[in-house]
């Protein structure tokens, strides 16, 4: 009984690995877009922390912020770093979907305060991460 468990489990991980893989693999950035994350990833650091140590933000956007840093430093991913391109692209999405959420959550007001580089920058980062389509909630 316990071995069908776990069977069940197994497959069932290795399935929704496997669309994972193949839903980055078709959305994975092209050009400049690969570049603009690249080239983000230091301020965006930044934010992530100066949003997760904020605590006028609610305590559930805070432990967003603090779950997705953990995921981040972790050394396992669910695509591994050495596959080109689609390596960091879970990375990447995970960060976009947080952002968005920390957004409705708190405001786009409260990611531009946090902002720590230029405003080309934060700029770049609404287009990577489509903050400029997400409403602050009322």
């Amino acid at each position: 009984m316990w071995w069908n468990i776990l069977i069940a489990l197994g497959a069932g991980l290795l399935a929704a690995w496997l669309a994972l893989l193949i839903t980055l693999a078709l959305i994975r950035p092209k050009g400049t877009l690969l570049t603009e994350a690249i080239r983000l990833l230091p301020d965006l650091v930044r934010l992530l922390r100066r949003l997760a140590a904020d605590r006028t933000l609610p305590r559930a956007v805070r432990v967003r912020l603090g779950l997705q840093m953990f995921y981040l430093a972790l050394p396992i991913d669910l695509i591994p770093d050495f596959l080109p391109v689609i390596g960091y692209a879970d990375d990447a999405i995970i960060v976009a979907f947080v952002l968005r959420s920390v957004v409705r959550r708190a405001g786009i007001e409260a990611v531009r305060a946090h902002w720590p580089g230029t405003e080309d920058g934060f700029a770049a980062l609404s287009r990577l991460a489509g903050l400029h389509k997400a409403e602050p909630r009322k």
